[in-house]
């Protein structure tokens, strides 16, 4: 409660007055001290209120001009490449260390109808800093923001706790895409057993297993990042603050095995899928294979009396008509009953 106190009498720094087509690309820029928010602060303020002992600065910005990029790097002094990749996105999961500061590069994923939609965010670290850079469908970072605010005594660990809020979120965001998947999946086996077999399942199980491989390199590397956090030894990442890595970490090792299981699983169904459809087309190659050898007969049969051969003693026999018909009857009927016994039929 005195912590909450403190932070309620804290002083606004900056408040833009009007919003240029500049700052409609800055979600939020705030300064934090002891675990409270300071107040906002203005882009060409952020420099000067990095000056000030024990604050540091916490900005997100939405698919930024290069214009405001430059400016942003200015301010911090933030890495040409880093900023390049972070204005050209497209960026594989990694981590940079540059000098004094991090650059880090996450995918983020929210579920959609047909599927994951992934994006990307950026963010840049430095012992007094934070810069978020989102590109694509992400979900914002205000829940991140606001429950950090509302833990002082966790803020005040500074940006290295902004780090794992961030990380945090965008990992738990990869569970519902999880569970859906196992959903999906699940369907398919149903379909699958019920004995109607249609070939769009096989196009839909390569279809799952296409947007698990998205899920699986937008994942993997998140374990690297994790270990390199927890164990490599950073000025403002402080010692109090790597066990909550580790259970970024734990959520991440979580959702790989997922993962594999789900890619174990979906290639075992299209397999069984692909072994189905085989049976099945034995099956019905069986029962025509015995439907034409039981027509044989009685084609053989009329084939032979069909060749108008003048000397033909059955031909001339009152009873030879009854006899090769029930001949026939009796030879189709015994081939009937071993192939239906056999299972051919």
């Amino acid at each position: 409660m005195h912590v909450r106190g403190a932070c309620a009498t804290r002083r606004r720094i900056a408040t833009p007055q009007t919003q240029t087509p500049t700052q409609s690309q800055v979600v939020n820029c705030a300064a934090y001290a002891g675990g409270c928010k300071v107040g906002d602060v203005a882009i060409p303020d952020i420099s000067e209120v990095l000056k000030v002992e024990g604050q540091f600065v916490w900005i997100g910005l939405h698919e930024p001009s290069e214009e405001l990029l430059r400016q942003i790097q200015e301010e911090f002094g933030l890495h040409d490449l880093a900023v390049e990749d972070a204005h050209n996105a497209h960026q594989r999961p990694k981590m940079e260390e540059y000098r004094d500061s991090l650059f880090i590069v996450l995918r983020t994923a929210r579920l959609a109808e047909s599927g994951p939609e992934f994006g990307e965010t950026h963010v840049f670290v430095g012992p007094r800093y934070v810069v978020t850079v989102r590109h694509g469908p992400s979900l914002t970072y205000a829940d991140v923001r606001a429950r950090c605010e509302s833990t002082p005594h966790l803020l005040s660990k500074g940006p290295g706790f902004v780090l794992y809020a961030i990380m945090d979120f965008v990992v738990d965001h990869y569970f519902p895409i999880v569970d859906d998947f196992e959903e999906r999946l699940q369907a398919l086996e149903d379909e699958i057993f019920d004995g109607n077999f249609d070939r769009g399942t096989t196009g839909r199980i390569y279809e799952l297993k296409r947007q698990l491989v998205s899920v699986k390199r937008a994942v993997s590397p998140l374990t690297d990042i994790c270990n390199r956090l927890v164990r490599f030894d950073m000025a403002f990442i402080p010692e109090t603050t790597r066990p909550y890595f580790r259970d970024v970490y734990d959520h991440v090792v979580r959702i790989n095995e997922s993962i594999d299981s789900l890619r174990e699983l979906l290639t075992t169904a299209l397999e069984a899928n692909l072994s189905l459809v085989s049976v099945q087309q034995n099956e019905v190659t069986k029962k025509l294979a015995a439907w034409a050898a039981i027509l044989a007969v009685p084609t053989a049969i009329a084939g032979i009396y069909g060749m108008n051969f003048e000397h033909m003693p059955e031909l001339g026999w009152r009873y030879s008509y009854g006899v090769v018909m029930g001949m026939i009857v009796a030879t189709c009927g015994v081939l009937y009953w071993r192939f239906r016994r056999s299972g051919w039929l």
